[in-house]
């Protein structure tokens, strides 16, 4: 059961996939809508279909905030038949279009210990690349509704593109801000995260409603105070990385625990080494 969609600004609702928390976003204009991200796979996206349909009978243009699993799996159920636009970060579209098999599998052995049955699926799942990539920047019209894509930089991977609805007051920042859990560093730049993060908080005012990639939605104070810890972790990994500390003692400083933390340590050192 994926759930159903919850209005949270003037004709912007949000639906919380329960199994990974996932947000997705659905924005409503005059003829027209937008779907951000597509969820886990052609059944979790069919039964996102059918709540999507329950608010607006408008076809939609597609959004994925980045080329995990979690958030693109789903776009051939939703983007396919009838074909609409799917716009993402242009590394996001060479990962889908050039990549899929490698993606499928990386899905696959991330879930197949805690959640064999989704992990089957994702195996199964024909994966739909992209139509419109997006480099910086892009503006669309939602049925009269303005709405950007933004990439901040790089974040939580190469490829995040951030949603601003600017006349409902809302931000979808994907997995560049995280509630239910500690931000995922395993694909990330943790030394430029924060800068992404500084980057997305420029759009929003104090009463921003930001929906995050998993979890409650968030306001911007909350953003704020993970962007400082995002920046004191950037920091003890550079100055870790100076002493010659091995990654295990940055990763006992990190303001999101020990795990997280050594993950971001080897990605930060392998970046200031110049290793992929």
């Amino acid at each position: 059961m994926t759930g159903r969609f919850v209005e949270v600004a003037d004709g912007v609702h949000v639906l919380r996939e329960p199994l990974l928390k996932v947000n997705v976003t659905l924005v409503v204009g005059d003829g027209a809508a937008l779907l951000v991200d597509t969820l886990s796979t052609a059944g979790q996206a069919r039964a996102l279909a059918a709540a999507a349909r329950a608010v607006t009978p408008h076809p939609w243009i597609v959004v994925n905030t980045h080329h995990h699993f979690d958030h693109c799996f789903g776009n051939a159920t939703l983007a396919a038949d009838p074909p609409c636009p799917v716009y993402a970060h242009e590394l996001a579209v060479e990962a889908l279009r050039d990549h899929p098999d490698q993606l499928r599998r990386a899905a696959y052995e991330e879930v197949r210990e805690e959640r064999p049955a989704l992990a089957a699926e994702l195996a199964e799942t024909e994966l739909l690349a992209p139509t419109h990539p997006v480099l910086t920047e892009t503006v669309l019209d939602v049925g009269g509704r303005q709405v950007l894509l933004r990439h901040p930089g790089h974040g939580h991977t190469d490829a995040d593109l951030v949603v601003h609805v600017p006349d409902a007051d809302v931000l979808v920042a994907g997995d560049l801000v995280e509630q239910s859990g500690p931000p995922a560093f395993e694909e990330s730049y943790p030394l430029q995260w924060p800068d992404a993060v500084a980057d997305l908080l420029r759009l929003t005012t104090p009463a921003t409603v930001v929906i995050p990639g998993h979890g409650d939605l968030v306001d911007v104070e909350f953003v704020r105070a993970q962007h400082a810890q995002l920046a004191r972790q950037a920091w003890t990994i550079r100055a870790g990385h100076t002493g010659n500390a091995p990654p295990e003692r940055v990763a006992a400083e990190s303001p999101f625990g020990a795990r997280p933390g050594l993950i971001a340590a080897r990605r930060g050192y392998a970046e200031l080494d110049g290793r992929p």
